[in-house]
């Protein structure tokens, strides 16, 4: 990942340095054209300020160039003054030796600038110019009153060399500064990503140490960007540690259950018993392992993976729970009543669903004498988690006092002896809330005057 956006910010950088590096050569080479022109418009003028006839028809033209590369011959700097007859009537020294280009006469106030032109260089080699022309008129010194225009033209040029010279200087000088610039950002922006992406590779990191026992979970140091991903870690490992430990507690406690009831038949059969006897201890025996399986098949049906798992919906399963119920109790003739608010979903394994609803209205319909409530809703809210749940189920039967709820959800106690059942079901719902780090809390009902059984679910991650 760390390469991948490294080299997508490096392409990117390089494409935008390019492109910046590009926009301004452009930008240069124009803005260089326009100073050329300027400049050569300014020496245009300087000529025509100063240019003036006599009555003879002569020109004069001030003897301090604007520019001292007039005065030398082949300087690369010309001006040229071409008068109505088309002839070049005055050159400046610096035209000495190359072969200038044709020139004509331009009206009054008429701006030319073209460039580049073909020229002959004074060794003869071939060579360009930047020619810029501006048309005037003088009026001529005359002894007679009527005045004389005496219409020209002031030609200016300049090698090309100049601006590519200029042009060559400064593309070296970007290109070099923006390559310096490239590199510094380059290091500068593996720095920055390496730093970025440090707590990630501390992530990483730490669930290797984790992976390897090094470690029993994530750390709480983290930014908060990455602190849902190390909570949902850190439930993950502690979820699948509990189910381990569930698991093997379960299969401990199923075996050393079991080793009593069949270290006594062994007995019974080394001893020699008649078979009247042995019928009778095996039949003691076999209900006793048989409610040992049930109460560890119970305990064990409460170790299912809540994590992540997709929502369920409560009432379809309710009510299949609740028909077979009603025929089980159908001498009592108890209903049950639903108040299950719309959009109100379980956020767990079906099978822990099925268990809450099934050993809590059980339990309601075994106590109840004609009436069974069961409410949903929604719980306690966090942002960016999954909804709270709280479940209650209420009964109209004889209800439980209040100094012997503990005792009643003790593992293996039934309210009355005389009711058949192994009395593990509230443990099983008491300890499927605690693994979904809720409550349970037994108290009477106020609507219907028994007992009240409330299961509250915190939000999930």
């Amino acid at each position: 990942m760390q390469a991948r956006q490294l080299m997508a910010a490096s392409l990117g950088l390089v494409a935008f340095l390019a492109l910046a590096g590009y926009a301004l050569d452009r930008a240069f080479v124009d803005v260089a054209g326009q100073v050329q022109r300027d400049r050569l418009k300014a020496y245009a003028y300087n000529y025509v300020g100063g240019v003036e006839f006599f009555r003879n028809g002569d020109i004069f033209v001030p003897e301090v160039p604007p520019d001292p590369r007039f005065d030398q011959p082949g300087s690369g700097l010309y001006a040229v003054i071409v008068l109505a007859d088309g002839q070049q009537s005055w050159q400046s020294m610096s035209t000495r030796g190359p072969q200038l280009p044709d020139a004509e006469l331009l009206a009054p106030n008429q701006e030319e600038f073209r460039g580049p032109l073909p020229i002959v260089k004074t060794n003869g080699e071939p060579g360009e110019v930047f020619r810029y022309g501006i048309g005037a008129a003088a009026v001529q010194d005359s002894s007679s009153e009527v005045e004389i225009e005496r219409p020209y033209t002031v030609y200016v040029m300049e090698d090309e060399g100049t601006l590519a010279r200029q042009v060559r200087v400064y593309r070296t000088a970007l290109w070099g500064y923006l390559g310096v610039a490239g590199v510094v950002l380059l290091l500068l922006q593996t720095f920055v990503l390496r730093w970025s992406l440090w707590p990630l590779r501390n992530v990483v990191s730490e669930l290797k140490r984790v992976q390897r026992g090094q470690a029993n979970r994530m750390s709480e140091h983290h930014p908060r960007e990455l602190q849902p991903l190390t909570d949902s870690i850190n439930a993950l490992v502690e979820s699948e540690r509990e189910n381990l430990d569930h698991q093997r507690n379960t299969m401990s406690d199923l075996a050393h259950s079991l080793k009593t009831p069949l270290a006594v038949l062994r007995t019974r059969l080394d001893n020699g018993a008649s078979e009247a006897e042995l019928r009778e201890e095996v039949d003691i025996q076999v209900r006793r392992m048989n409610d040992l399986v049930g109460y560890q098949l119970g305990r064990a049906a409460s170790a299912g993976h809540k994590l992540f798992a997709a929502p369920v919906a409560i009432e379809p399963h309710a009510e299949q729970i609740v028909r077979g119920l009603e025929k089980i109790y159908a001498g009592k003739g108890v209903i049950c009543e639903f108040e299950i608010d719309e959009g109100v979903q379980f956020y767990g394994e079906l099978g822990d669903l099925q268990e809450l609803l099934g050993n809590l209205l059980e339990n309601a319909f075994k106590w109840a004498k004609s009436r069974v409530l069961l409410t949903a809703g929604p719980g306690a809210s966090q942002p960016n988690r999954r909804p709270g749940l709280v479940l209650v189920v209420d009964d109209d039967g004889p209800g439980i006092p209040e100094d012997r709820i503990a005792y009643v959800l003790q593992r293996g106690v039934r309210g009355d002896e005389r009711v058949q059942g192994h009395g593990i079901g509230l443990s099983i719902v008491q300890d499927l809330v605690r693994s979904y780090r809720g409550e349970l809390s037994v108290g009477p009902s106020q609507e219907l005057g028994g007992a009240r059984f409330q299961v509250t679910l915190p939000p999930g991650l």
